[in-house]
């Protein structure tokens, strides 16, 4: 069973699901390719999606209001991220970006061994479901521009400049 619940943030509504292992998707409600993902999901984890609510759930309700006020730079959620073994090894490194930087695709590719890997770098963040809490949107384009966000550039732009305003110096 994965079961699925909805939150409020500033940035608008969000789902988020999870299994017995942890949180396997963390979504705006708007994102393209939510039904996709979706679907990908029950297949990888051999269960249907159901409403309600686990531990789990809960505590990324906790931690993500605790992120927005300004009050949380990490997460200690338990993840459930099914995937191939280089979508999980750039997910992790996805997770030692520090709070409140960013780094380029290259770096991204560089810093996984693989330096020729930069669009392949790109393609495994577009498959992140679970967005924030694996910040994918700490990625940006080698001239520093922003780049491609599955929740659109503005929220992308939004969290780079909540996370630099409340970083601890």
């Amino acid at each position: 069973m994965i079961l699925i619940s909805r939150l409020t943030t500033p940035l608008g509504p969000m789902f988020v699901c999870a299994t017995d292992k942890g949180i396997c998707l963390l979504e705006f409600v708007d994102r393209r390719m939510l039904e996709t993902e979706f679907k990908d999901l029950q297949r990888l984890l051999k269960a249907k999606i159901i409403t309600g609510e686990n531990q789990h759930i809960k505590q990324t309700k906790k931690e993500m209001g605790e992120y927005f006020s300004g009050q949380r730079t990490h997460f200690d959620i338990a993840l459930d991220t099914p995937g191939t073994e280089f979508q999980n090894s750039v997910w992790n490194c996805l997770h030692q970006i520090p709070y409140g930087e960013t780094r380029s695709y290259q770096q991204q590719a560089e810093s996984i061994n693989n330096p020729k890997a930069v669009r392949a770098v790109a393609s495994a963040n577009g498959f992140n479901r679970i967005s924030i809490i694996i910040p994918c949107h700490r990625v940006i384009g080698k001239n520093g521009k922003l780049t491609g966000y599955g929740g659109g550039l503005e929220r992308k732009r939004w969290l780079i400049d909540h996370e630099k305003a409340h970083r601890v110096k």
